[in-house]
């Protein structure tokens, strides 16, 4: 979590990649997830992107028995410079070619990493237009859920959850970055927000059970409780895969309205995010100024 003053905000155009064809061969995924992020960054029509986001397990099926098969080791300490060219990781240096290539912010969805101490996390690499990796979040809460007669799933089973939270000083604004489950937590988006995010990105696959019911109102909720942008980014459902995915996209202004969605196919959607809305939000419902921390803490402090 960065402790500096927050970057000056100003517009540009967000993407995210609903990726299919994800299968049980990872470098077919990779070279699939490769070609996605050059096909996004070169639109068809409007301008181009200036940060790109892939979805969650973008390079695995998911299911906490493949976590531990498809884990590679990062090894990234933060305080110190990466270096790509030396990462043990296939996926972290396709991300850093394909965002160097593409020039452009990269939101490299999630992988099982395999940290040095042997515990396995989900993982996002967040990369430069330079390919340099410059953050990585670990899922801080872990898909542990039990809803009888319907879905039943466990990544603790396989998984840790991590111990910090992320933003990134981006040149468009600093983003705070979750992972799926990690929406449900409302805290995480009010600390981002309150430390200078202009908005939450969470690549994400919620299932058919759940993302009926809470994929769009969830990131409406973290939008309009913050006045900030929030987006999911969700891989295609593939109803012969072990897990369905809802799909359905979406990228959410700060009142909450939905500004880009789509189907549960493969696709790209776009949005232009323009960080005058968030202060025209926050000058008509003026809630960021108007907290009791007399009376409840402020959990950012």
């Amino acid at each position: 979590m960065s402790t500096t003053t927050a970057p000056q905000p100003r517009p540009f155009r967000l993407a995210l990649i609903q990726m299919g064809g994800i299968t049980t061969d990872k470098a077919k995924n990779l070279a699939h997830a490769k070609d996605l992020i050059l096909k996004a960054s070169k639109p068809e029509a409007g301008e181009k992107p200036g940060i790109v986001v892939l979805p969650e397990c973008f390079n695995s099926p998911y299911g906490h028995v493949h976590f531990p098969n498809y884990a590679e080791k990062i090894g990234f300490m933060g305080r110190d410079a990466y270096d790509v060219a030396k990462s043990e990781s296939e996926s972290v240096q396709m991300l850093s070619a394909a965002a160097k290539e593409a020039g452009i912010w990269l939101i490299g969805g999630s992988i099982p990493e395999r940290a040095e101490d042997g515990h396995l996390y989900n993982t996002s690499t967040i990369y430069s237009p330079s390919g340099d990796l410059v953050a990585i979040h670990r899922k801080v809460h872990l898909f542990d859920i039990d809803i009888p007669g319907k879905i039943t799933f466990k990544e603790s089973t396989t998984l840790t959850g991590g111990s910090q939270l992320t933003h990134v000083d981006t040149d468009y604004g600093r983003v705070g970055i979750g992972i799926c489950y990690d929406v449900r937590f409302p805290e995480m988006a009010m600390i981002a927000a309150r430390n200078g995010c202009i908005a939450m990105v969470y690549p994400g696959a919620f299932n058919l059970t759940t993302g009926p019911l809470h994929w769009e109102l969830l990131q409406r909720a973290r939008a309009v409780d913050n006045l900030i942008y929030v987006s999911m980014c969700s891989p295609a459902r593939d109803m012969t895969a072990e897990y369905h995915a809802w799909g359905h996209s979406t990228i959410v202004d700060p009142m909450g309205a939905v500004i880009a969605t789509t189907g549960h196919e493969e696709a790209i959607l776009y949005a232009d995010i323009d960080p005058n809305r968030i202060t025209e939000a926050r000058a008509g419902i003026p809630v960021t100024i108007q907290r009791r921390f007399d009376v409840y803490p402020d959990v950012s402090a």
